[in-house]
């Protein structure tokens, strides 16, 4: 059981960021800003969401795509990343 005042923290964190209802085996289009230098840019991953576990700031999600020369590739982001600029389902 978490403390009271981390649980406070936390669920004020939780009410400034809102991300779309979706389950795994959904298909998203992540926008991820990537900073390279001073430069900012937005690079975007798409895939099937293979899982999500954790809850509150915790949770994450896991993206599988297929990649070059039939190479899966899988992700895990932060639900409530900075670096995630839009999430599509």
């Amino acid at each position: 059981m978490k403390n009271r005042y981390i649980q406070q923290f936390e669920d004020a964190q939780l009410k400034d960021k809102s991300m779309p209802t979706f389950k795994a085996g959904d298909t998203l289009r992540l926008g991820i800003t990537i900073k390279e230098g001073e430069k900012t840019r937005t690079q975007y991953f798409e895939g099937v969401c293979i899982a999500i576990r954790g809850n509150g700031v915790d949770k994450t999600f896991c993206v599988r795509k297929i990649g070059a020369n039939n190479i899966g590739v899988e992700k895990i982001f932060p639900f409530y990343s900075e670096s995630l600029a839009s999430v599509e389902v």
